[in-house]
C-alpha cells in the first residue's frame, strides 16, 4: 500500500494565497513484476487560481499520474497535494472539489444533452428551477442551447466534447482537470476546440489544468506549461519563456523544432562569448561557458535566414549545403547540412512571390541576429 506524508496546514509546503493547487514533494511509483517504477519523482507545482496550466510531455512522462494524484484517483507515495491551501492527501476523489474530463466524453446515450449536463446537479438534489438556470447557462457557454433536446449520437465529436464541458463547468468546480480531451478529434476540429477551450475557460474563470502530449496544444491555450520528462518537471514557464528559452535540451527538441549545435568557447567577452562552430562558423552567445570548452546551441528555424552571401560579422553565420526543400505553402523548409556537422532547419515564410531561395545542392550561408541564441545548461 502507497505510503503518505501529511502536513498540518501553515507548516512548510503550505500552498499561498492564490494557490488553486500546489504540489510539495510528490512522487508515485507503481509496483511491477520487474520491481518499482518511478511514475512520478518529488514534483513541486503551484497552480494559480484562474490560471489554464499545461502538463505537457510525451507519453509515459508522468502527467496523467500527476493530474490524477490531483483529483484523488491516485495517491502519491510521498509528498502533500493541496487544494485552495487544503491539504487533501488521502481525501476520496468525490470530496475533492474538482473535476475530470477525459478523452472518452463519457455522456449517457439514453439521455438528452440536457439531462447529461443536469445529471450532476440531479444528484446533489439542486431545486428544479436551478438546474434549468444553470444548464441553460452552460449550454448557452458551449454554444448548443438549441441542442438542448438531442441525444449525443445526433452530435458530432465536437459537439458531444462540448456537452462533457458543459457538464463539467456547471457543477462550479475550483479546478476543471482536462486529460487530453481533443485527442479523438480530427486536426481541423481540434484546433477550433482549442480556441473554444481558451474562450471558455476565460468567460468562467475556473482554473483549468491540461494535460497533453501536443505542442501546439499547450502553447496555444496555456497561461504557463510544466514540461515533464521521465517523471520530473524540466521546465515551467509560459508558452514564450519555454519555447524561446529552453532550460534543457530536451525541451529544446521536445517543444517544436529546434536546431541543436555543439561548439567551442573561443573568446570571452563579459557575459557573452564567441563560438567556433565548424569550418567558417562563427555564434555569439550569452554564456557562462569557459574559454576553451564546449557547449550546446539551440536556435529556432524562423529565425534563421538563408542566402548566398556572406553575412556580416554581427551576425552568427554557418556555411553549408542544401540537401532539402520543402513547399508547404506559406512557407518553405530547407534543410542544410553544415559544415560543423549539423543539420539546420529553415522556415521561410513565402511572402510575396513563392519562389524557393535555393535548390537542392546548392552552398548557401545561414546567418541569424546573437540574441536568437540560446546556450543549454550543461
Amino acid at each position: 500500500m502507497a505510503t503518505t506524508t501529511q502536513r498540518e496546514p501553515g507548516s512548510d509546503g503550505a500552498a499561498p494565497a492564490g494557490a488553486a493547487i500546489a504540489l510539495h514533494g510528490v512522487s508515485k511509483t507503481f509496483r511491477s513484476g520487474q520491481g518499482e517504477v518511478a511514475a512520478v519523482r518529488g514534483i513541486d507545482l503551484e497552480i494559480q487560481r484562474g490560471e489554464f496550466f499545461a502538463l505537457l510531455g510525451p507519453s509515459g512522462c508522468g502527467k496523467t499520474t500527476t493530474m490524477r494524484m490531483i483529483a484523488g484517483f491516485e495517491e502519491p507515495t510521498s509528498g502533500v497535494v493541496r487544494l485552495a491551501g487544503d491539504d487533501v492527501t488521502g481525501v476520496p476523489p468525490n470530496r475533492r472539489d474538482v473535476t475530470m474530463v477525459f478523452q472518452s466524453y463519457a455522456l449517457f446515450p439514453h439521455m438528452t444533452v440536457f439531462d447529461n449536463v443536469a445529471f450532476g446537479l440531479r444528484r446533489r438534489r439542486v431545486p428544479a428551477a436551478e438546474v434549468a438556470e444553470r444548464v441553460g447557462a452552460a449550454l448557452d457557454l458551449v454554444e448548443l442551447a438549441d441542442r438542448a433536446g438531442y441525444r449525443p449520437a445526433r452530435l458530432s465529436g465536437g459537439q458531444q466534447q462540448r456537452v462533457a464541458l458543459a457538464r463539467a463547468v456547471v457543477n462550479r468546480p475550483a479546478a476543471l482537470l482536462l486529460d487530453e480531451p481533443l485527442g479523438a478529434l480530427d486536426l481541423k476540429l481540434r484546433q477550433a476546440m482549442q480556441i473554444e477551450l481558451k474562450r471558455i475557460q476565460r468567460e468562467v474563470g475556473i482554473t483549468f489544468v491540461y494535460v497533453t502530449h501536443d505542442q501546439g496544444e499547450a502553447l496555444t491555450m496555456a497561461d504557463r506549461i510544466a514540461v515533464l520528462n521521465n517523471g520530473v518537471v524540466e521546465q515551467l514557464g509560459t508558452p514564450a519563456e519555454v519555447y524561446e528559452r529552453p532550460a534543457t535540451r530536451f525541451v529544446a527538441g521536445f517543444i517544436g523544432t529546434s536546431n541543436l549545435i555543439t561548439g567551442t568557447v573561443a573568446r570571452r567577452d563579459g557575459e557573452h562569448a564567441d563560438v567556433e562552430v565548424g569550418a567558417g562558423g562563427h555564434v555569439r552567445v550569452r554564456t557562462a561557458t569557459a574559454q576553451g570548452e564546449r557547449v550546446d546551441l539551440t536556435v529556432r528555424p524562423e529565425k534563421v535566414r538563408l542566402g548566398t552571401a556572406e553575412p556580416g560579422p554581427e551576425l552568427c553565420r554557418l556555411r553549408g549545403t542544401v540537401e532539402e526543400v520543402v513547399y508547404l505553402g506559406s512557407a518553405t523548409h530547407y534543410t542544410v547540412a553544415t559544415r560543423a556537422g549539423a543539420a539546420i532547419v529553415v522556415f521561410q515564410q513565402n511572402a510575396h512571390d513563392a519562389q524557393n531561395l535555393a535548390e537542392r545542392g546548392s552552398d548557401v550561408w545561414l546567418s541569424w541576429q546573437p540574441r536568437h541564441t540560446y546556450a543549454l545548461p550543461g
